[in-house]
């Protein structure tokens, strides 16, 4: 969504770093770490914030604020430019669990490796064709899935850039904030908050109904889709799928068709061993020519 920093504060003088990214983005994806202990909406514990490439330590801190008011608590911070310091503490306003709480990785597709659901806050884009959603509804898909247990992470982007063609392409669907057209400039903490707040709302009104979604297989996994497609592109490939054009296109509209099916791990497996078959018969047709 591309917010910039036209409302953030100027840093203090000389902060002294309290988190180095350095020191942090060795890491491993504990992004299934649960946060501070306090009393979750089942949903909210299985659902993450994810801040990509975030230039200003400050802009954390305000999306910290923002998770905590709306009760979320999973922060996970992605390549950060600078550690956490005064600045970042300040900013979050008492949120200081969810800071000290926060793990850093190097980069998006370590953050989501686990998850069954990502959504990219990005900008109305044209350059990746992703189901778009309004936050609203977006919240909506969160909960059901969350409160079945999967695991989900809400992406959002560098103030100035946002999410760039790789990392949007790791997402399931995109999320745009219907702003005023004529000044849609959102920065990062007002974005965590829409967000935030429509997260909450779902989750209201998930518990007023007694809401609980039961599924028979877990959904899979952000990492087993990853590797359904590796092998689907490999099994086209083996076939001549493509007869000499690019796969790129292709691909993109069959990785959209499989998500919107929103597979089980049964699936999956199911797939990859109709891949593996199709391989096999590739592998011996060649051999017999």
């Amino acid at each position: 969504m591309n917010p910039d920093l036209r409302n953030q504060p100027a840093p203090p003088e000389a902060p002294d770093p309290i988190n180095s990214p350095a020191d942090s983005a060795s890491v491993p994806a504990s992004a299934t770490r649960p946060g501070p202990a306090t009393a979750q909406d089942p949903a909210a514990a299985h659902t993450r914030i994810v801040l990509v490439g975030t230039q200003h330590p400050g802009n954390i801190g305000s999306a910290a604020r923002a998770m905590k008011t709306m009760g979320l608590s999973r922060l996970i911070l992605v390549a950060p430019e600078k550690g956490l310091d005064r600045d970042a503490y300040a900013m979050a306003a008492g949120a200081d669990d969810l800071l000290e709480s926060a793990v850093i990785v190097p980069d998006l597709a370590t953050a989501v490796a686990d998850c069954h659901l990502v959504l990219g806050c990005t900008a109305r884009s044209r350059r990746i064709a992703l189901e778009e959603l309004v936050p609203r509804d977006a919240a909506a898909r969160v909960d059901t899935l969350a409160r079945s247990g999967g695991e989900v992470a809400v992406v959002f982007g560098r103030e100035r850039t946002g999410l760039d063609n790789d990392e949007l392409q790791l997402c399931h669907a995109a999320v745009h904030i219907p702003a005023n057209p004529d000044y849609s400039s959102l920065n990062l903490g007002a974005a965590v908050q829409v967000l935030s707040y429509e997260l909450r709302m779902a989750a209201l009104a998930a518990a007023q109904a007694g809401g609980g979604v039961e599924r028979r297989d877990p959904p899979a996994s952000h990492a087993q889709l990853e590797g359904f497609f590796s092998q689907l592109g490999e099994a086209l490939d083996a076939i001549d799928f493509h007869k000499g054009r690019a796969p790129e296109s292709a691909m993109r509209k069959l990785r959209r068709l499989f998500l919107r099916a929103d597979l089980d791990e049964r699936e999956v497996r199911l797939l990859r061993g109709v891949l593996a078959d199709v391989e096999r018969m590739a592998m011996l047709a060649g051999q017999r020519g």
